[in-house]
């Protein structure tokens, strides 16, 4: 268990040791569940015990020769949020924004407009640069058109959005949890109610 203190903005040099943080809980999920250091993870498959991130799972998730592939993929995520919570030097949180089914586009176009400005307060506020990383494949534009919308002599987040495929990533599985534990949160159901308080 880690202490709960105060969170500040972290230093851009702290990118190694949260990234050797995570890859040694991604060793800790294969030593404890055999889940390879390689195999993508994606919260809304392993968590709803749909995917199958290692080929067996431990006699603790197994009652009556049923095998329990949510508890398993619940206590992966829980190992993982943990993880999350207690790593210094790493700040993670979550946007949303209400909006109407037809308008979704402009919903999502308006978010990420705000989250932008938010990050180049932030930077501003430090002196600082940044990058921005997605998952896609770049295809969706709209990113790209709001971003460029900023001032360039004020910009602080460098270029537009890097976007890149989980599957080659290391830092956003680790986003994709936060983002499906915040969709718990705010779209609260019976199926979900296990991770309403992630």
């Amino acid at each position: 268990m880690c202490s709960t203190r105060q969170r500040t903005i972290p230093r851009v040099d702290y990118w190694r040791s949260v990234l050797r943080v995570w890859l040694d809980t991604r060793t800790a999920l294969w030593r404890e569940f055999g889940v390879p250091g390689t195999k993508e993870l994606h919260a809304t498959e392993y968590v709803n015990g749909r995917g199958r991130i290692p080929k067996s799972i431990q006699a603790r998730h197994i009652h009556d020769s049923h095998e329990y592939w949510k508890d398993f993929g619940r206590e992966v995520a829980g190992d993982c949020l943990e993880m999350l919570r207690c790593t210094e030097g790493l700040l993670v949180g979550s946007v949303y924004r209400s909006g109407k089914p037809k308008e979704s586009a402009s919903t999502k176009s308006d978010l990420y407009a705000d989250l932008v400005a938010r990050f180049e307060v932030q930077l501003a506020d430090r002196d600082s640069l940044g990058l921005i990383f997605m998952d896609g494949d770049g295809s969706d534009s709209s990113c790209r058109t709001t971003r460029r919308g900023l001032a360039l002599a004020k910009r602080r987040a460098i270029d537009d959005a890097v976007h890149i495929d989980s599957s080659g990533s290391q830092l956003l599985p680790m986003a994709d949890l936060v983002a499906g534990s915040a969709s718990s949160a705010l779209d609260q159901h019976p199926k979900n109610e296990f991770a309403v308080q992630w």
